[in-house]
């Protein structure tokens, strides 16, 4: 082969060798950023399932249901514990 040919055969060589190294660490790059993503969605579906609960919460508060057992709860813990301080004044 002549001169040029040879040039043009190590320009060409160079470059796929760049292209490869490249394209090896992109490669790497983007499995770490795949690995971040899946821990980030990981914690967005706890987030997700937390504010499912929180709502959950609130609407059984806000309905009337879940009013009148709040407040029938309430007030037997109240009489319970009233229950409780006249047991103990009386074994004083």
């Amino acid at each position: 082969m002549e001169t040029p040919a040879w040039i043009l055969v190590f320009i060409l060589s160079i470059t796929l060798f760049l292209f490869l190294l490249i394209g090896i660490i992109l490669l790497i790059k983007l499995i770490g950023v795949t690995k971040e993503a899946r821990k980030i969605m990981l914690q967005g579906q706890n987030i997700a399932e937390k504010a499912d609960d929180i709502a959950d919460n609130i609407r059984d508060m806000t309905t009337v249901g879940g009013l009148v057992k709040h407040f029938t709860e309430n007030y037997i813990e109240k009489s319970e514990r009233k229950k409780k301080a006249k047991k103990s004044k009386k074994g004083e």
